[in-house]
């Protein structure tokens, strides 16, 4: 199990904002949607191009390359041409700080 990841100040991201960051070698994007944190792995399922920079609306995120749509939330993929989920991480607010951790090993 790896150790949560210190990546922000909470109240540093706005809303609709996002950092990327590395944890444990993954690139990972935080967002700031709707007063939560979420974060997922910053790499379309479709072709593996960064996705943070796409366009959100809501709590999804539209690919920047090719259009396909993901879940902030849970990293399902809702529209092609991607057809498998995003990998997603958990995060948490402690003592101000935003963490992050890869729960891949749990």
């Amino acid at each position: 199990m790896s150790d949560w990841i210190d990546v922000a100040r909470e109240g540093s991201l706005a809303e609709g904002e996002h950092l990327v960051v590395d944890v444990d070698g993954t690139e990972v994007a935080v967002f700031r949607i709707e007063g939560a944190y979420y974060a997922i792995q910053d790499a379309c399922t479709h072709d593996g191009a960064e996705i943070a920079s796409g366009r959100l609306e809501g709590c999804e995120i539209i690919c920047p390359r090719h259009r396909a749509r993901f879940s902030l939330k849970t990293g399902k993929v809702l529209s092609p041409p991607a057809y498998e989920d995003l990998a997603t991480f958990p995060v948490r607010v402690e003592d101000g700080r935003i963490q992050v951790r890869d729960a891949c090993w749990d």
